[in-house]
C-alpha cells in the first residue's frame, strides 16, 4: 500500500488553499469516473439519487484540529468553518457540485488532562466533517459546491419544493452572569423555596437569542432560509469563594444548520413546525457511549475571563 501525503505536504497545500498532488489526483480520477464512487448513503437514497438525477462521486471529508483561545464556545463556529473549508475543497477537485448527507462529528485528545496540559492540547479539539459529494443535474458547476446536511432524501425532497440547501452556517455565543446585589434580595438566591430566577432567565434567553442571530446573520450571506438542526446549550455554576459573595454562571450556546435558498414569497408544499427534540441520540455531535445530549465534554473548558 502506497505512503500518503506527509503531514508536511498538507501544510503546504493548506497554506495554498488547494490539497497535495495524491489527493488531488484521485479526487479527479473519481470525478471523471476512472475510479469506483464510494457514498455515505444508504440503498434507498442512491435509488432516489439516481432517480433524480443525482450522480455520487466520491466520499469526501475535512478535518481541523482547533485550539481554543479565549472563547470555547465561540471557538466551535470557525472549528466548524474551517473543516468545512477543507472538505469543499475536495469535492471542488471532484467535480462536484454538492456535498449532501454531511455528518459532524468531534472527538478530544485522549490522553490523561495532566499530559494534555503539560503539551498545550488541554484546550483543543478535532473538528471532522464527512459526506458525499454528487453531481446534480439542473445546478451549475460553481466554485463553492453547496453544502448540506441533510440527507438525500432530504435533499430531492427540498429539490422537488424549489428550495435549494446551499450551505452550513453556525451560531456560538456565551456570557458570563454574577447576579446583582438586588436580584440576590429579591430572587431568593440559595433559598430553598420554590421560585423563578427572573435574572438567571433573561440572561439565559439573551444568549440563546444572540446565537440565533449570529446564526441568521451568517445564513444571510447564503440565502434565505435556514434548517437549524443541532443545537448544544447549557449553563454551569460557579460556587462563591465564601458565603458573602454571589454566585457565578457562565451559559453558553451552538446552533448549527443547513442553509436554504427559494424564491421570495414561494409557497411551501407543507408546514413548517418548530420543535425541541430532548432524545438522547438525536444530535450528530454526539460522541458514543456518552450519556449526555451533547458531544461536548464539561470538564474544565471555560469561555473568557472571569
Amino acid at each position: 500500500m502506497a505512503d500518503g501525503p506527509d503531514p508536511a505536504s498538507w501544510t503546504r497545500a493548506f497554506a495554498a488553499n488547494t490539497l497535495p498532488a495524491p489527493v488531488l489526483s484521485r479526487l479527479r480520477q473519481a470525478g471523471e469516473g476512472r475510479l469506483p464512487w464510494t457514498s455515505t448513503m444508504m440503498p434507498a437514497e442512491l435509488l432516489a439519487a439516481r432517480t433524480h438525477g443525482i450522480t455520487p462521486i466520491a466520499t469526501v471529508s475535512g478535518t481541523c484540529w482547533y485550539m481554543f483561545g479565549r472563547s470555547w464556545t465561540e471557538g466551535h463556529a470557525e472549528g466548524w468553518r474551517v473543516a468545512i473549508g477543507r472538505m469543499v475543497l475536495e469535492a471542488r477537485s471532484a467535480g462536484a457540485n454538492a456535498i449532501v448527507d454531511v455528518k459532524l462529528r468531534t472527538v478530544y485528545p485522549s490522553q490523561p488532562r495532566s499530559g494534555l496540559a503539560a503539551s498545550g492540547m488541554a484546550a483543543s479539539m478535532d473538528f471532522t466533517v464527512v459526506g458525499t459529494a454528487v453531481r446534480v443535474e439542473g445546478l451549475s458547476l460553481s466554485p463553492d459546491p453547496i453544502v448540506a446536511t441533510v440527507s438525500t432524501l432530504e435533499f430531492v425532497r427540498l429539490l422537488e419544493a424549489g428550495i435549494v440547501p446551499v450551505g452550513v452556517a453556525t451560531g456560538a455565543k456565551y456570557e458570563w452572569l454574577t447576579p446583582s446585589r438586588m436580584a440576590i434580595l429579591t430572587g431568593n438566591y440559595g433559598t430553598t423555596m420554590n421560585t423563578a430566577y427572573t435574572e438567571l432567565g433573561a440572561f439565559w434567553e439573551n444568549i440563546r437569542t444572540n446565537a440565533i442571530a449570529a446564526l441568521r446573520a451568517e445564513a444571510s450571506t447564503m440565502g434565505n432560509g435556514v434548517l437549524a438542526h443541532t443545537h448544544f446549550g447549557e449553563i454551569l455554576k460557579q460556587e462563591p469563594a465564601n458565603d458573602r459573595s454571589p454566585p457565578m454562571y457562565l451559559g453558553r450556546w451552538i446552533i448549527v444548520g443547513t442553509v436554504v435558498d427559494t424564491p421570495r414569497n414561494a409557497k411551501i408544499p407543507h408546514d413548517i413546525v418548530a420543535v425541541v427534540d430532548m432524545r438522547d441520540d438525536a444530535s450528530p455531535l454526539r460522541r458514543s457511549g456518552d450519556r449526555r445530549h451533547t458531544a461536548y465534554t464539561l470538564e474544565t473548558e471555560q469561555d473568557g475571563a472571569i
